[in-house]
């Protein structure tokens, strides 16, 4: 069988090719698509796959947008952080929606189902009715992060999640208050950190920052359609968001 993964994080794409690896060696990734918008050339230059692995929001867009443009029967494994997605999936070819960080086993099942769906030629999941009953009991994954250990002189120190404004990349990662404190985390990466953090409440607006929603007091628009975001006081960064992510931004920030 030949997949295709749709994923904007090159380290999360790269950690589900090993997992995809581990779990279902003869399964050939063909490509990783990074945003929407390579997908559409791919899908426009390409036959479509046995399998698609699909993050659902990317940088310039959510991805069931494809569907508005293409036609495809092949089966869908949506792999994302946001379970309120989950029925609109099973509308458009999927067949498992897997809440990140991505388990293993869970990986296996999902990949094991869509060989079914392959030989069948048919998308039926037998499960389908319970899994929307636990979403809709609240049962779903995934539980996020409640605080965070700090080392403070020579002491570890809880910080309660939705006391940390924002989340940055220096030579090493640190989280900031919203009194203005700064600590040093021990994290190897930012995505990382953003697979612990409700994605309702945080966004990773570029390569050095996670930003807390209620950190931001304003939005400036430049004339490139870039953004700034203006973080309140006493904080004093400004955090700039490219023009490709700015509309996904938007929608995040709105909603």
């Amino acid at each position: 069988m030949k997949a295709v993964i749709i994923e904007d994080e090159s380290l999360v794409a790269k950690e589900l090719q090993a997992k995809i690896n581990e779990v279902a060696p003869d399964l050939r990734i063909e490509t990783v698509l990074p945003s929407l918008k390579t997908a559409r050339k791919w899908f426009m230059e390409n036959p479509e796959p046995d399998l698609l692995f699909m993050d659902i929001q990317l940088g310039d867009g959510i991805s069931f947008s494809l569907f508005d443009t293409f036609q495809l029967s092949c089966p869908v494994i949506f792999t994302t952080a946001y379970n309120e997605y989950a029925i609109r999936a099973f509308k458009v070819n999927g067949i498992d929606y897997l809440l990140k960080p991505v388990l293993e086993t869970e990986l296996k099942k999902a990949i094991d189902k869509s060989r079914n769906v392959h030989n069948r030629n048919a998308i039926v999941p037998a499960d389908l009715m319970q899994f929307m009953e636990s979403l809709a009991a609240g049962n779903a994954r995934p539980v996020f992060k409640e605080k965070f250990i700090v080392s403070i002189r020579q002491q570890w120190i809880p910080v309660n999640t939705h006391d940390i404004a924002f989340f940055s990349k220096e030579n090493l990662y640190y989280l900031h208050t919203f009194s203005g404190d700064q600590h040093i985390v021990d994290y190897t990466t930012l995505e990382e950190i953003e697979e612990l953090l409700d994605p309702q409440k945080y966004y990773r607006a570029n390569r050095q920052y996670i930003v807390n929603i209620e950190a931001i007091a304003s939005i400036r628009l430049h004339e490139n359609q870039k953004l700034t975001l203006r973080l309140k006081s006493p904080l004093k960064e400004e955090i700039d968001i490219s023009r490709e992510k700015a509309p996904a931004f938007k929608k995040w920030f709105e909603r």
